[in-house]
């Protein structure tokens, strides 16, 4: 093992930090560290993504259970559309885009379609994170819950979060608060469950067309569940919406990182 693999190995701490701080963004710091680091070609990073996130949020909702923060209702009304639809697109739509395709006079490689849109998803993901939170942010919890719009919601992140591979904790998240009108702290553990099973199941959809690296798998997974105990403890310590702020700038260098590496080298 390399000196990069060390480092990428290293580096899934700030994956569980990330989840435990501001219950998103695991996937946003994965896909990069897998591919750039562990040489882990792009798509199976996507599926390795999809299991890596998943499980640590996994544990990260055992403490949601405890706590009794996580809102049911909403995880079914949510997670079940968004759960399969990550699966039909990891199982079915991904497999039928060819590994290479023609747009006007330019041949783009699936790999590099796949990393030009994931960076796109997290320029998206920084300005979220970035922006002032909303005022009705820590508002009393309204107990309306509007189905319709939900499934919607659930269905397109889905659809994205399966694309790839991505939890879809940073677009959860705010569609929960300001869609649905919950609080903060509701909407992270809600959202760390809805990741979970989707993710998870998500990754299901991959094994059927995917060798897996197991010993990677499982190794990076434990290591970013220890930085998900941590990113919790830290949250206890941190003001939320600075360190919003914070991940979002990070997010956005990534993003332009990656942009830049795809397209001039």
């Amino acid at each position: 093992m390399d000196l990069l693999s060390y480092l990428g190995y290293t580096l899934a701490l700030l994956v569980g930090i990330s989840l435990g701080l501001v219950g998103s963004g695991g996937s946003i710091l994965t896909v990069p560290i897998l591919v750039y680091l562990m040489k882990i070609e792009p798509f199976l990073a996507t599926a390795y993504s999809l299991f890596i996130v998943g499980s640590t949020a996994a544990v990260g909702s055992i403490k949601n259970i405890i706590d009794k923060t996580i809102n049911y209702k909403i995880v079914l009304i949510f997670g079940i559309p968004s759960l399969l639809t990550v699966f039909a697109t990891r199982a079915f739509l991904l497999p039928l885009i060819p590994n290479s395709f023609i747009i006007g006079e330019f041949t783009i490689a699936k790999s590099l379609a796949l990393m030009i849109l994931f960076s796109i998803v997290m320029l998206a993901a920084s300005i979220k994170m970035i922006r002032p939170a909303s005022a009705d942010i820590n508002t009393p919890k309204n107990l309306e819950i509007k189905t319709i719009p939900l499934l919607i919601q659930s269905i397109l992140i889905g659809l994205v979060a399966g694309t790839v591979g991505a939890g879809g904790g940073f677009l959860i998240v705010p569609a929960l608060v300001l869609g649905s009108k919950i609080p903060m702290k509701e909407a992270v553990a809600t959202s760390l469950a809805i990741v979970t099973v989707q993710s998870l199941f998500g990754f299901l959809g991959d094994l059927s067309h995917q060798e897996v690296d197991w010993k990677l798998l499982l190794t990076f997974s434990m290591i970013a569940i220890i930085g998900i105990f941590i990113g919790i403890f830290l949250s206890k310590k941190i003001e939320d919406t600075k360190l919003k702020t914070y991940f979002g700038w990070f997010v956005l260098t990534m993003a332009c990182y990656i942009i830049t590496v795809e397209l001039l080298f």
